[in-house]
Order: structure tokens, then sequence, then C-alpha cells
């Protein structure tokens, strides 16, 4: 390192101690165990560890492609990933535009609150709130279901429904959480554009599509870019509290899996070869998204 970069360190020093932790975080969690991933090419064995357990190649990937239920479990991964992003991304952006109009602050700082409790609770309370809701005999979307001489329905245990609520529910826990970041942003649009646009002529309307939307974009690509690198990875807690006999044929994904057959049936292998096919398929959508973001739109990751 030259001495000109050295004394660039020296005069940004409190910056770089400030930022140790986070780098001390990321390579002791995240890259140091990336090197247990080798053992999805071995027959591990817990006593024998990495060292002594047999190298099968890829035999662990082979196995997890001629599963049987392989497919459906892809499939399930993807539709519930896919309305995740499709609806879930969405609200919080419309939801932002929305408080954004509102102009009694004391009113909109009570909206801003309601919105974002449920953020603040588990996926058990979150399940059980919403079983307590679906009850087929004491739940109220039922009772509104038999005014109107609907019969009752077990929301829960039909494979029909388990999608809707699993991404509904992920809806209502953090469109108001997710928030936070695009109010940030509207509140740094320059006022006086409003103000030359109102003077011009310019309804709300064409306000929010000229000035305020053009404005989150670039926050709207990036927070895209992040949720598409994740696209697989949708977290085992906030499935399985749904999951039951009757509803897995549509809501087991690969989270729900890995966890059954790793840690339940100690199928670590296997499972890791699992874990890598979906972080590479991560990585690919991320590069592919990120690629077409900065030809389409010049915002981009990297």
């Amino acid at each position: 390192m030259t001495s000109r970069k050295l004394a660039l360190v020296w005069k940004h020093k409190a910056l770089y101690l400030i930022a140790l932790p986070g780098i001390a975080y990321f390579i002791i969690f995240k890259y140091i165990p990336i090197m247990g991933s080798v053992i999805a090419f071995q027959d591990y064995n817990i006593f024998q560890g990495i060292t002594g357990s047999a190298w099968v190649g890829l035999e662990q990937f082979e196995r997890m492609f001629q599963y049987p239920e392989f497919l459906r479990i892809l499939k399930n991964t993807l539709l519930i990933n896919l309305y995740d992003i499709v609806f879930g991304f969405s609200a919080p952006i419309i939801l932002a535009l929305m408080l954004n109009e509102v102009r009694k602050m004391l009113a909109k700082r009570i909206i801003q609150t309601i919105v974002y409790m449920p953020h603040f609770l588990s996926w058990v309370i979150i399940s059980g709130i919403f079983i307590g809701i679906l009850s087929p005999s004491t739940g109220m979307v039922n009772h509104f279901l038999n005014l109107f001489g609907i019969d009752s329905i077990y929301f829960l245990g039909e494979d029909s429904f388990i999608r809707t609520i699993i991404v509904g529910s992920g809806m209502w826990r953090e469109t108001g959480w997710s928030t936070i970041i695009y109010l940030a942003a509207l509140a740094g649009i320059n006022p006086q554009l409003y103000e030359a646009a109102d003077i011009d002529g310019a309804n709300r309307w064409q306000q929010t599509w000229k000035i305020t939307l053009p404005t989150l974009m670039p926050t709207i690509m990036m927070l895209f870019l992040l949720q598409i690198g994740n696209f697989l990875d949708f977290g085992f807690e906030r499935v399985d509290v749904f999951l039951n006999p009757f509803n897995r044929v549509n809501g087991e994904i690969f989270d729900t899996y890995i966890y059954e057959a790793g840690l339940l049936q100690n199928q670590y292998s296997y499972t890791t070869a699992i874990g890598i096919f979906k972080s590479v398929v991560g990585l690919i959508l991320l590069v592919g998204a990120n690629f077409v973001s900065r030809k389409t739109t010049g915002n981009s990751l990297y």
C-alpha cells in the first residue's frame, strides 16, 4: 500500500473503526461458514468430520434432481416467491405514496404506528392470529361468509388457499415496516418541484406520476435487486407455521424440506447440496437483474 493510500486510511480512521464490527460479523458468520459447503460433495459423517468423510463428487446433486418430489417443491418455491415479489414488493410503495398524500401530520403518525406494529410480532403469533381469523367454526371470515349464505371454509385445510395465506400474512407483517425507506426517500424530494408543477396546473396524480415516482425509482430498483438475490430464500419459519398434512402439497418449499431432511433426518450433505443450488440460482438471478437494470434504467448494485 502506497504512502498516499496509508495517509488516506489514517485520515478516515474513524470510519474504518466504525466499519470493523460489521466486517468482523460478515467474516465470522457469513464467509467462514461457506467453507462447510464442501460437505455437499461428501457422504458426511458427523463423527468422522470433514477430513474423515468420504468424497462422493456430485452424487448429492444427482440425488436432489432425481428426487420424485423435487419439481413439486421447486414449483411451490418459485410460485410463492413470485407472488411475494409481485404483491409484497409493490404494497409498501403504494402505501408510502398514500401516506405521502396525508396532510394531517397527527393522522399520518397514527397510521404509520399502526402499520409498523405487526413487524414486531413473531411468526408464531401471526400464525395464531391468522388461524383464529380463518377458523371454520369461530373465525370472523367464515362468520362474514355465512351472512351471505356461503358455507364455512377450512382455509388452512385446503391446498388452494395456502399460498395466498403465506403471502398475505407476510404482506400484513412487513408492508408497514418496508415503507420506512420509501418515506425517507419521499422526504428528500425538493418541495419546489411540487410548487412549480402546481403553478403549471398539474394535479396531484400528475405530480405523483411525473415527480414522485421518478424520484423513487432508484430506491425501488435497489430494493428490488436485493430481493431478487434472495428469490429462493423465502425463510423456513414463515411457511412452516402454516403447514399441515392437508396443505403441504402446495405449501412445502425448499426451506421447510431442508429443515426436515437436514435437521430431523440428519441428511447434512444432501441438504447442503440443495442450499448450494438455491444460492447459485439466486446469484444468477441477481447478476441478470442487475445487468438488465443497468442497461434499462442506469441503476445497479455494482
